[in-house]
């Protein structure tokens, strides 16, 4: 009786150990269709698992067209900020890795994680190993070696790009790491934000490319999209097929089809959950104090009954 019991066990558990790895398999070969099907992909960030929900399931109706987000992008800035760190590397991996994991465990879009500079190369490649186990689509690494800053924040210490035969050693070692066809590494290029010029990014990009990188991230912080728009010219003359991907933070006033219409094949709103978020919850705390009570908030806050329906319940049967 014990020996069937225990072949049930057994049957059962390696089931279910089956399907899970499938579904991450799907997911992580989700991003990659994506690419492969969309004029442009939008991802947007999340921190926790409930910005991760709204990523999920927002959409607006355009005519008659649905709108919504094709991807998440778990970024070092604002799980950092989230946690009320700095952007300076100090979150470790571990705690890195849990937040990805209650984002992963609400949502089922593919998810890109901002993996800074990658760390070591050695590191990098477990940190390869971990995110395509756990179900993540691509990861994205930057050229930078020197203390970690965010590239957008004006600082006094010396920023250091990698040496490219240094980076493409990165890039070849974590691609020998994973285990699936489906999983992207992206080479983020950092030689705008440090005045490096264009021909710089360009002679970085065919080197990367030719490394195994599955995608590159341009980066700028430029006020308008002028240069981005220059390097996607030069860009289409490197490569037709590798996905070109972009941040527009700062040089937000294009459009996603002006970035289509110039070469880009991914888009990524990096912070904007984040950065909404803090000024209406600062918002309410004042009013909580400037009138010792919460009433005037009511107006601001979504009701509880509205908050308790945001998470499905489902009840033991």
């Amino acid at each position: 009786m014990k020996k069937k019991q225990k072949n049930k066990i057994s049957k059962f558990t390696s089931r279910s150990e089956f399907a899970s790895s499938f579904q991450t398999a799907c997911r992580i070969k989700k991003l990659r269709d994506l690419l492969k099907t969309k004029k442009i992909v939008r991802l947007l960030e999340a921190h926790d698992g409930l910005t991760g929900i709204i990523v999920e399931k927002t959409e607006i109706t355009k005519g008659n067209k649905k709108i919504k987000f094709d991807g998440i992008w778990e970024s070092s800035l604002t799980d950092s900020i989230s946690k009320g760190k700095p952007d300076i590397s100090v979150v470790d991996v571990t705690s890195r890795v849990q937040t990805i994991h209650e984002i992963l465990e609400v949502t089922t879009k593919p998810m890109v994680v901002d993996a800074d500079n990658g760390g070591l190369i050695e590191h990098f490649g477990f940190t390869v190993k971990t995110m395509e186990r756990i179900g993540v689509s691509a990861i994205v690494i930057e050229d930078k070696v020197s203390e970690k800053r965010n590239s957008l924040f004006k600082s006094n210490v010396l920023q250091e790009q990698d040496n490219i035969e240094h980076f493409c050693k990165k890039i070849k070692f974590g691609k020998s790491r994973q285990t699936t066809k489906d999983f992207m590494i992206i080479a983020r290029i950092e030689s705008l934000i440090l005045k490096q010029g264009i021909g710089d990014a360009l002679k970085r990009t065919s080197a990367y490319i030719k490394a195994g990188s599955d995608g590159i991230l341009i980066h700028s912080k430029e006020k308008t999209p002028d240069e981005i728009l220059t390097f996607c010219r030069e860009y289409k003359k490197i490569s037709k097929t590798i996905p070109l991907v972009v941040v527009p933070t700062t040089y937000n006033e294009i459009t996603e089809s002006e970035l289509n219409r110039a070469g880009v094949s991914m888009v990524i709103y990096a912070n904007q959950l984040l950065r909404s978020a803090y000024p209406a919850m600062k918002q309410t705390a004042e009013m909580i104090l400037r009138n010792e009570r919460s009433l005037e908030t009511d107006k601001t806050c979504i009701p509880i009954s509205k908050l308790l329906r945001l998470i499905p319940f489902f009840e033991a049967v």
